[in-house]
């Protein structure tokens, strides 16, 4: 999966948190700045319409607004110095302007636009409405609180975002520091005014967001991720760098450090006994919650698709899947049926890595055969690198086994394939190839890194998407890494099974929990019988279905499209259809909703047959 706590994505899906503090004035159309954006050119790029140029060039600029750091990582330096607003005015005024932008291109729509700008157009506005409607109906902000989404982790990821080059940019990091306490204080301020509503989190997320807060707090300050730059800063040359550094010391020791213990007073003694219990964890609970639910799987898949129809589709994946992994167990173990394989897989300790280090060394082995292996299978590659990076400590114990980064434009840092290796006797050696072929090549880097390298895209095309199309690949990829020989033995190809058994058993877990009112000892209780996942894994996954709902039903049914309009121009092209050329097809227009790549498909096997 591409990483939660970004995107988390994910990738352009911001969080209507409304914009950073900035010099900028709002009008009827939207943001209007003072500066403009050196991206701006790019943004319009490959758009003719005057008036969707106008639109386009606004809005990229309203996000740049509302995700300074992001803006920073691709270039834009006018917000340098600030983070993300995420105060109830500002989310406010992030949903009225994404309204007002709706507006703006829906009547641009109804006039008469060449077919590049009518999918330019149609794009912005399916994210536009999924987006506005989620928030209307969610106000996530009043209630959400994760493990792998909270600001204490959101600040911990600062240094590693913002890279420090110079003492200018050391000050302007100093300032993002600045910055945290209010943050802190924005969402605490939101959480207490959710609970006033009767809007609250799940009790288990609640805690596990708390221990993540309390283990932090308890180690000194010096081993903190936000005090790394103390030294980095000292080391700079200049006359004020020991200045800055003491600054940067003085932060974190007092305000930052402070607020971070307010954030936790507030989890443990304000929401913790108003926490959902396990038989009311699901979006049912909530005040409107099964329209919060609706409107969250549109947000992610694109599509009208009922909560029962998504559960129906998942059970009837695992049936098929799970014959499989019982065949193949049957033949590598001589187990007798499914739950004799999965018996075998989660006991014998053979199977489990031992050490960090021989996660990292696999995960690499892995990412390199894969790039050695994708200049068969594809036209268009990418010029990003992909690096293998280990979760940090603070997030290891509460995220998920792995997920990517994407690079940053200019080549500071490559596409970054994190993995995690907290207590490796936990960590199957029979998953690793799996996971790497779905988090870097030929999954989500080369989607990622392609998608953004399209010079031709405006740039909400290039760094934006769908969740089903973006999940979708990447889980794509893991049946086409064995097309491609990538896998080393049958016991890894059990392996990629067991994925795909993992994400058809989500359509039927996260529906369960959010429309159907499961328990969590429900849901875990269903994964453990239909996948090879490990304990701690189901736990974490469940806790992440319940904190973000809708998201994790993107993942099937976006690789099932993808695999339907394979075979279709597989049948309609014949001995002309060549993989490649499908697969260069598919990316690059960007990650695009599944309709319209339907249309794009379609588009090149008539081009094709001419």
């Amino acid at each position: 999966m591409r990483n939660a706590a970004l995107a988390s994505i994910l990738l352009f899906s911001l969080v209507a948190c409304g914009g950073a503090e900035s010099p900028a004035k709002m009008s009827g159309r939207g943001l209007v700045t003072e500066q403009v954006s050196p991206l701006a050119a790019e943004a319009v790029v490959g758009v003719d319409d005057a008036k969707l140029q106008s639109l386009l060039r606004r809005h990229w600029d309203s996000a740049m607004r509302s995700s300074p750091v992001w803006a920073t990582g691709l270039g834009d330096h006018r917000f340098d110095t600030k983070i993300s607003d995420p105060s109830a005015q500002a989310i406010a005024n992030r949903q009225k302007e994404n309204e007002g932008f709706l507006s703006e291109v829906n009547a641009i729509l109804t006039s008469s636009l060449s077919e590049r700008d009518q999918v330019s157009a149609s794009l912005l506005s399916e994210s536009l409405l999924r987006k506005t409607d989620r928030q209307r109906l969610c106000q996530g902000h009043l209630w959400s609180v994760s493990a792998r989404g909270n600001p204490v982790s959101s600040a911990n990821v600062l240094p590693d975002d913002h890279k420090i080059g110079d003492l200018k940019s050391a000050q302007n990091l100093l300032e993002r520091y600045r910055a945290i306490p209010k943050s802190v204080d924005a969402h605490i301020e939101n959480l207490r005014a959710g609970l006033a509503l009767g809007k609250v989190a799940n009790a288990q997320s609640i805690s596990l967001t708390a221990e993540l807060v309390e283990r932090q707090l308890a180690k000194p300050v010096t081993e903190w991720a936000l005090y790394k730059v103390v030294a980095q800063v000292a080391q700079l040359e200049g006359e004020k760098e020991h200045l800055v550094a003491d600054a940067f010391a003085a932060l974190v020791e007092g305000e930052i450090k402070q607020s971070f213990a307010r954030y936790l007073a507030l989890l443990k003694e304000e929401l913790l006994g108003s926490g959902r219990k396990d038989d009311k964890v699901g979006m049912h609970a909530l005040p409107d919650g099964l329209a919060c639910y609706e409107a969250s799987i549109r947000f992610h898949i694109n599509l009208d698709r009922s909560a029962q129809e998504i559960h129906a589709l998942g059970l009837k994946e695992l049936e098929q899947i799970n014959a499989d992994m019982a065949a193949l167990g049957k033949k590598l173990f001589g187990a007798e049926d499914l739950a004799a394989t999965v018996a075998h897989l989660r006991t014998s300790k053979e199977l489990y890595f031992t050490t960090d280090a021989e996660i990292v060394e696999k995960a690499e082995s892995s990412l390199a055969r894969a790039k050695a292996a994708i200049p068969k299978s594809f036209g268009v590659l990418p010029k990003a690198d992909c690096v293998v990076v280990e979760i940090p400590d603070f997030e290891a114990p509460y995220t998920t086994i792995a997920y990517y980064k994407e690079p940053q434009p200019d080549g500071a840092k490559p596409g970054e394939y994190y993995i995690n290796t907290y207590k490796p006797e936990t960590r199957p050696r029979f998953e690793m190839e799996v996971l790497a072929y779905h988090e870097s090549i030929p999954g989500h880097h080369l989607q990622i890194a392609i998608s953004q390298e399209q010079e031709a895209l405006p740039l909400f095309r290039r760094y934006g998407g769908s969740t089903a199309f973006v999940e979708g690949w990447a889980l794509y990829t893991e049946r086409l890494a064995d097309e491609m020989g990538l896998y080393s033995s049958d016991l890894d190809r059990m392996g990629m099974l067991s994925y795909d058994a993992w994400r058809a058993s989500r359509l039927v877990v996260d529906t369960g929990i959010h429309a159907k009112a499961w328990t969590r000892d429900a849901a875990e209780k269903f994964m453990r019988e239909h996948t090879a996942l490990t304990e701690g894994n189901i736990k974490n996954e469940v806790d992440r279905y319940i904190s973000w709902p809708g998201q994790a039903v993107a993942y099937k049914i976006g690789q099932l499209e993808i695999f339907r309009l394979r075979a279709m121009a597989k049948a309609a092209l014949g001995d002309a259809f060549r993989l490649s050329d499908f697969h260069d097809t598919v990316l690059r227009q960007g990650a695009v909703t599944l309709p319209v790549l339907a249309a794009q498909v379609e588009a090149w096997i008539a081009s094709s047959k001419r």
